[in-house]
């Protein structure tokens, strides 16, 4: 009963976030595997260690001829090699159902951490293979309030648990570091962004603020996914890094003045909780942030972070905040508001709720 597989739709290292953070976290109580989507190569599988996770790599020579079989063969391959028969299954995405029906779990666990239906390309069979997710699972976890709410009549078993900290990490860019080569050149005020770049990301509010305000430079950071980098923005003032390692992040937000949650508000955003929002507060970096409705009742209503719908709110928000003389006030409510909230009490949270069910169910824990 100590292994877990975890099926998910997300490369372990493409950005590190809610599921590194948590599976990092269950490698110490448990066998984590985590299982990527397949890659093109001869039909066969291969296996990595990172960060004490065991990440599992499935490669199909062709991605349409009998998909399910030829994935469910190599995971059974797996399972088979390493005498793994016992096990709890950890679903990050429902189309993993397609090739993994056939498992019989002892216990079912449905992270949702996005409606993944409304994102760009996703699977039109998305939905369905949902609903038979939330037949079989025994626990689900959503990551936010508003998705819970969205969801909460779906399940006996579910629980909200919007994104978290890494505090010990960000906090680091209190402390000026050295600047990183590639951004020590752009002058300041920065307005910096970090994360994944795809149909979320406001182009417009960024070229038209950026446009207004020509001596206030953008810094972004992160890769260009599921859009044309030609729909980005370009300007003078405006400086795209590219993606950059964990590690790296602290050293780059530390030589910001303002951070931003560039999000458009549309179909893909109803219910996202970004978990960059608390890291940029840890760091000690003010924040500017699109309406998105779990930051606004969770930070904007507390006076936390700005929310801006527009640009000129946008500007407005950062001239306030560019004639601060301090923020010691502001930061000591930062501080207090973030002191329980962390990846450790999240994980702590959701194994006592496993646990539960594992009670539950007549399962040693």
């Amino acid at each position: 009963m100590q292994n877990i597989l975890c099926f998910s739709h997300l490369r372990w290292n493409f950005v590190f976030q809610r599921p590194q953070h948590l599976l990092t976290r269950f490698a110490k109580q448990y066998n984590v595997f985590y299982f990527e989507e397949p890659k093109i190569g001869p039909d066969s599988y291969e296996l990595t260690q990172q960060n004490g996770v065991s990440v599992v790599v499935i490669y199909l020579e062709d991605h349409q001829a009998d998909f399910k079989r030829r994935m469910a063969k190599q995971i059974n391959n797996f399972l088979r090699d390493h005498n793994i028969r016992e096990y709890l299954c950890w679903y990050y995405t429902p189309m993993a159902l397609e090739y993994t029906s056939h498992l019989t779990p002892k216990i079912t666990i449905y992270d949702s951490m996005d409606e993944l239906s409304a994102f760009r390309f996703a699977p039109p069979q998305l939905l369905e293979y949902e609903e038979e997710l939330f037949r079989k699972a025994d626990i689900v976890f959503t990551g936010g309030v508003s998705l819970y709410e969205a969801k909460k009549d779906r399940h006996h078993n579910i629980h909200p648990f919007p994104s978290s900290i890494d505090k010990k990490h960000f906090e680091q860019a209190r402390y000026h570091v050295t600047d990183h080569p590639d951004q020590k050149h752009i002058p300041h005020p920065r307005f910096g962004f970090f994360g994944v770049i795809d149909e979320r990301f406001d182009t417009a509010l960024l070229r038209e603020v950026s446009q207004k305000k020509p001596d206030w430079h953008f810094v972004i950071i992160g890769p260009v996914v599921k859009i044309d980098p030609a729909e980005l923005p370009q300007a003078e003032n405006i400086h795209y890094l590219g993606p950059k390692k964990y590690e790296e992040l602290p050293g780059y937000i530390s030589h910001w003045d303002i951070a931003l949650v560039l999000f458009a508000i549309n179909e893909s955003t109803e219910f996202i909780s970004p978990t960059k929002t608390p890291e940029y507060l840890s760091a000690g970096l003010p924040v500017i942030s699109s309406p998105i409705k779990d930051i606004v009742r969770t930070y904007g209503e507390e006076n936390l972070v700005y929310i801006a719908k527009n640009a000129e709110a946008f500007i407005a928000s950062g001239e306030e905040e560019l004639q601060k003389d301090s923020r010691t006030e502001w930061l000591l409510k930062v501080d207090e508001f973030l002191a329980d909230d962390s990846w450790d009490n999240t994980y702590d949270k959701m194994r006592l709720l496993i646990n539960k069910v594992k009670e539950k169910n007549g399962i040693h824990v």
